[in-house]
């Protein structure tokens, strides 16, 4: 039975004023179930049992919070086929993505057991007074999580993992699109260890309200958000009232180069996985392709014939490829981006065309010949269009490329090492794919630069975004 109440200090509970809302399933558009949604008491009881249940918590010894993350990752990884279902169910992706989403998920859970037990300090002798420098890292305190609907299950346990193995307690606020995925965590996490009150869920169809309030209890002093830039800037303004720590991973405009001397078969592998992961539903999705004037025509002919083979279908089934996308909306912005860019000259290689039928589908598309001034060059397509530019100067495509306010991922192919890593250390991104179609890993510190975001989420600097650093100045 899925859970659909919710979850405050180890409880199922229905929520202070009984109000829910339905979760539609974006490949028949019918209603999946129907979700308690939070009110501002239902947030002052997470906080209550998140402050109390964290006092034991941070008092515990490293070792303990890790030897619950590795249980939890134990779990998860024996459930992955269960969550993988759920998060199709809700989210439409095709069953090999949300494999690799729950696998992923529970990684993260294995990664920060392990970085549990290595808050590492310092302790020195400042060479002025003599005096002993001892610096240590403590929990910071409670922490909101506010996570987004393209990953329901990772963008979870990515800042819940590294917020217990700190020592803080938290409460999550899912998407209303995808609430059931990070419901359906919460008996595994009892069963691995979490006590009551530790971790709290709070689905809501009143996101900005439920939110800005707890952002402005004093016991609040995280906020962590993934989802677009400009609710990510209300947040930092709500954010500076108490002056609350914010880990902030927002929009991208990810380029992706490929230059004449690259492989191109591992260009067009790369492209096909930074491009359709996730249905291109991803911040890290390639949104703007340069090829090399000179490979381009060849380039764009493997990319198409990859993308033409894709299966369009319910994701649940085990030969599709791509599933729906979130919701109308999404689906009908993708469309209108590339009516946008055919109107202004592109040429359409590929799909292009939303299908009959009930479900929020869109097919595999390839625009080449695509204006600089598209709306796709300069918003977040997210979704199945590979939007193609040519270049032929390295310094032009370079420019290009960082002509963005966002920062968070780019890709770069040539098989020329030494140009490859002078071109990545020229581009304004947080995190770069060198021959790569694929950035993120539980072990490597994710986020970006410029109105991508702050902070990092993954490797050791995930888990000191949920720490303070102290400073203790002794002689002895």
């Amino acid at each position: 039975m899925e859970c659909t109440d919710l979850y405050i200090n180890g409880r199922w509970v229905p929520g202070a004023g009984g109000a829910r809302f339905d979760v539609i399933n974006p490949a028949d558009e019918r209603v999946l179930a129907s979700v308690a949604s939070a009110e501002i008491a239902d947030a002052d009881a997470a906080l209550d049992a998140a402050e109390a249940a964290m006092k034991d918590w941070a008092a515990r010894t490293p070792r303990d919070r890790s030897e619950v993350l590795r249980k939890a990752w134990e779990l998860m990884t024996a459930r992955q086929e269960a969550f993988a279902r759920l998060i199709t169910r809700e989210n439409g992706k095709a069953r090999a993505d949300a494999m690799g989403e729950a696998g992923y998920a529970a990684e993260f859970f294995r990664w920060f057991a392990e970085e549990a037990v290595r808050a590492d300090g310092l302790i020195t002798r400042a060479p002025a007074s003599g005096a002993r420098i001892v610096v240590q890292h403590k929990p910071v305190g409670l922490a909101v999580l506010v996570t987004p609907w393209n990953y329901p299950a990772a963008m979870g346990t990515r800042k819940i993992a590294p917020a217990l193995a700190a020592g803080c307690g938290v409460i999550i606020k899912p998407a209303s699109e995808t609430p059931l995925t990070m419901l359906a965590l919460m008996p595994l996490l009892e069963e691995a260890g979490v006590p009551p009150g530790l971790v709290n869920v709070l689905p809501t169809t009143g996101s900005g309200a439920l939110v800005d309030h707890m952002l402005h209890d004093p016991r609040v002093r995280v906020i962590s958000f993934t989802g677009s830039t400009g609710v990510g800037r209300k947040l930092l303004k709500s954010a500076a009232d108490q002056v609350l720590k914010p880990a902030m991973e927002l929009g991208g405009n990810a380029p992706l180069i490929v230059f004449e001397d690259a492989d191109m078969e591992t260009a067009v592998a790369g492209a096909m996985l930074a491009k359709m992961r996730n249905l291109g539903e991803a911040c890290t999705a390639a949104n703007r392709i340069y090829v090399h004037a000179e490979v381009a025509e060849a380039f764009t002919a493997q990319l198409t014939e990859r993308m033409a083979a894709l299966k369009v279908g319910n994701g649940l089934e085990a030969d599709i490829d791509v599933g729906p996308l979130v919701n109308a909306a999404t689906r009908d912005k993708v469309a209108a981006f590339v009516e946008d860019a055919m109107a202004r000259g592109a040429e359409l290689r590929l799909g292009g065309k939303v299908p009959e039928g009930p479900g929020f589908f869109y097919p595999p598309t390839v625009l080449t010949n695509v204006a600089p001034d598209a709306d796709c060059v300069h918003d977040e397509i997210f979704g199945p269009v590979a939007a193609i530019q040519t270049f032929t100067d390295q310094d032009e495509v370079i420019a290009r490329a960082n002509d963005t306010e966002y920062g968070l991922v780019a890709y770069v192919f040539t098989e020329d090492f030494r140009r490859g890593m002078q071109v990545c250390e020229r581009l304004d991104y947080g995190m770069v794919g060198l021959n790569r179609g694929l950035v993120s890993d539980p072990a490597a510190p994710f986020g970006g630069v410029k109105q991508s975001g702050l902070g990092r989420e993954g490797g050791h600097e995930g888990m000191l975004e949920f720490m303070e650093t102290q400073y203790i100045s002794a002689s002895w």
